[in-house]
């Protein structure tokens, strides 16, 4: 209070004194802490916008190959990241209420609400160039992922900001209250079994907000990727959803009137994950860097993202994108041949062309159990082929099996609290009872080629292959 009055600062200025506005197209507006003329040498959510592990999202893009598609669509995950923090705030303080009431020992509001934020604003920082796409094709190679690194980046190179922070943008947080950078490191992670012993119960039931249904990741991206690629979507009603969220003994739980937005949310991630996410071009240049992207990483970052934090913080797709152009006049043949390759999706020459495509509806998805993969369903294409085009080269692209973001037609079995009104109980329901109501169609079967030569055999051996396996839905040839 005194340094304030030292700076001859009025009482309503003093409102505004250690926050500012961040202006976000879907958001509007979203308050960030930066430093307080009270305490200059307190942690601060700009500090941790400004380290340079944030400002590397600004390279990485959010949509790895749709942006190729959907020329509008050059977000990132630095954007992404902002607007994650704000809904997570947002949610903390309303939820606050219910989650005191359930947890013992549960900290201050404005904690909680910090918590949440750092942990939302934090949840990508360990991603690599192509988002997801280097999950799958190269930090596997280290039985690695982007939370994993992650969590490492928050423990050993943001632990001290993120414990340094004294407050939200709305107050302080209670005496004696510290900001634990394991906090933050456990919320971001996907659970992996059974609930660890050693951790409170107010934060067991917050991860919910990052592991379930609806979370404040998704309610950000099907805003935000709807709104950059241009895409048409239902309303996603992040209000009513939000409005109708309580914790209970049960954990995350939605009341049944709120079940109408969780319907429409639903709906819209489904369209645009069968409009953006699995559009046909998108999944060729998929298709093509599949090809390419684990030997180009492993010869642009021959090291262990974990065991070498310092060199992660470079490896983003800008650095990517030169070191690669570099290598178009390089002495090796095969860093040559791979620029050649990327050279080519830079220019947006696609490789591949859908020769034939299935869409399957959620109640026939089942039905399609039995497919492991891509390998099993081109040999039984294969078979089906004339003998002339026995070594015909094509590729099958199941989209079910998608790289990015938890795709949503595997969600149909998992369950979410509902509480009934009528009879004052909370019961755990299954998800594929909503489902029942959405007419949308997300599982694509595709069949692609060098050219579209040989559509109409492919079309028929395909459609063979499906035969006695599934009752498909729709089929299309192009």
């Amino acid at each position: 209070m005194s340094g304030s009055r030292k700076t001859g600062k009025s009482e309503p200025a003093r409102i505004f004194d250690g926050k500012a506005l961040i202006a976000d197209p879907i958001h509007q507006y979203a308050w960030f802490t930066i430093r307080s003329a009270d305490s200059l040498a307190e942690g601060t959510e700009q500090d941790l916008i400004d380290s340079p592990w944030l400002q590397r999202l600004r390279r990485i893009y959010q949509l790895q190959s749709a942006r190729w598609v959907y020329p509008s669509a050059e977000h990132s995950r630095f954007q992404h990241s902002l607007g994650t923090m704000h809904i997570a705030g947002e949610f903390g303080r309303y939820l606050y209420p219910s989650l005191a009431g359930v947890c013992r020992n549960c900290p201050s509001i404005h904690f909680i609400e910090e918590c949440l934020r750092v942990a939302g604003l934090l949840h990508d920082i360990g991603h690599g160039p192509y988002g997801h796409f280097f999950d799958d094709h190269f930090l596997d190679s280290f039985g690695l992922n982007h939370e994993l690194i992650g969590q490492r980046i928050i423990r050993k190179k943001l632990a001290e900001t993120i414990r340094g922070i004294r407050r939200s943008p709305n107050g302080p947080f209670a005496k004696g209250e510290t900001l634990e950078p394991e906090y933050i490191a456990f919320l971001i992670k996907l659970p992996a079994g059974g609930e660890p012993a050693d951790k409170p119960s107010w934060l067991l039931h917050l991860r919910q907000l990052f592991s379930g249904i609806y979370t404040v990741d998704n309610l950000d991206y099907v805003q935000r990727d709807a709104y950059m690629t241009g895409f048409s979507l239902d309303l996603v009603d992040i209000a009513r959803l939000r409005s109708y969220t309580f914790f209970t003994d049960q954990g995350l739980t939605l009341h049944q009137a709120g079940t109408s937005a969780l319907s429409r949310f639903i709906n819209a991630r489904l369209n645009l994950y069968s409009n953006v996410y699995y559009h046909r071009t998108t999944r060729a240049l998929d298709l093509h860097l599949q090809e390419i992207f684990r030997d180009t990483m492993g010869m642009a970052y021959p090291f262990n993202p974990a065991e070498k934090l310092d060199s992660y913080l470079r490896c983003d797709e800008w650095s990517l994108f030169q070191t690669v152009r570099q290598w178009l006049t390089s002495g090796e043949k095969k860093k040559r041949s791979v620029a050649l390759e990327w050279e080519k999706l830079h220019s947006r020459k696609v490789k591949w062309k859908m020769s034939y495509s299935a869409e399957l509806s959620i109640d026939q998805l089942q039905k399609g159990a039995s497919f492991s993969g891509e390998r099993e369903y081109e040999a039984r294409i294969r078979r089906q082929l004339p003998p002339r085009l026995k070594k015909l080269r094509f590729r099958v692209d199941l989209a079910t099996q998608d790289p990015r973001p938890l795709n949503p037609m595997s969600e149909r079995n998992r369950r979410i609290n509902i509480y009934n009104p009528a009879t004052g109980t909370t019961s755990p329901e299954p998800l594929q009872e909503i489902y029942r109501f959405i007419p949308a169609r997300v599982v694509h079967l595709r069949v692609f080629s060098l050219s579209h030569d040989h559509d109409s055999d492919l079309t028929q051996a395909a459609e063979q292959a499906l035969a006695g396996e599934m009752n498909y839905h729709s089929k299309t040839n192009l």
